[in-house]
């Protein structure tokens, strides 16, 4: 039987290392925003780029940016809910607005690709211009990350099945939903940079 000395010294151990994980998920979390930061700034060089091919308004349609936009606010909402939920240790409606959070992202997803995809038909994919070169890569860069997420989250949901809403779950998806949060903000720049100019 461990004596109360044993588990207070166990319980200061647990801390460090969770306070060390978030330590090192901020550090990850500066690190990709200045990738974003140089890919942000490689496309605003390059939108004078276009090789006498489409620019922006050509190709952008600011009301399907728009949905995309609604559609990872509203998840970044549902991710916000589910965070809430693990605060009232509510394990099934963390698990229910996790799900929804999976929905919207998948949602977005489809859409860019769906943009993606219309744009390399209209023979304007990311050889075709420095322009779109930089555009594809800011872009996809971000469609990348939150598939990704996307799929972190969906383990989330596998360990809150199977593990319960414990102590390191919990963790994880705290610092899960710092990943999640960011990806938003770099979408609004992505809207306020990328589409607003370029439409109007």
């Amino acid at each position: 039987m461990k004596t109360a000395g044993a588990q207070k010294a166990l319980a200061v151990a647990a801390a460090e290392r969770t306070e060390d994980k978030a330590f090192g998920f901020w550090i990850y979390l500066m690190t990709d925003a200045v990738i974003f930061a140089l890919l942000f700034a490689t496309y605003v060089v390059m939108t004078v780029g276009i090789a006498g091919g489409p620019t922006g308004k050509d190709l952008f349609s600011l009301p399907h940016a728009f949905g995309e936009t609604m559609l990872l606010l509203f998840s970044s909402a549902t991710f916000g809910m589910a965070t809430l939920a693990v605060f009232a240790r509510k394990r099934r409606a963390t698990i229910f607005w996790l799900l929804i959070t999976i929905v919207l992202g998948l949602g977005f997803v489809a859409m860019e690709i769906s943009e993606f995809a219309g744009m390399i038909a209209q023979d304007a994919g990311p050889d075709r211009s420095g322009f779109l070169s930089a555009f594809f890569a800011l872009v996809g860069t971000h469609g990348l990350h939150v598939s990704v997420g996307i799929l972190c989250i969906l383990a989330m949901v596998g360990q809150l099945a199977f593990k319960g809403l414990t102590d390191p779950v919990a963790s994880r998806l705290f610092r899960l939903g710092l990943f999640w949060h960011f990806l938003d903000i770099v979408w609004i720049g992505i809207f306020s940079i990328v589409y607003l100019p370029g439409v109007l």
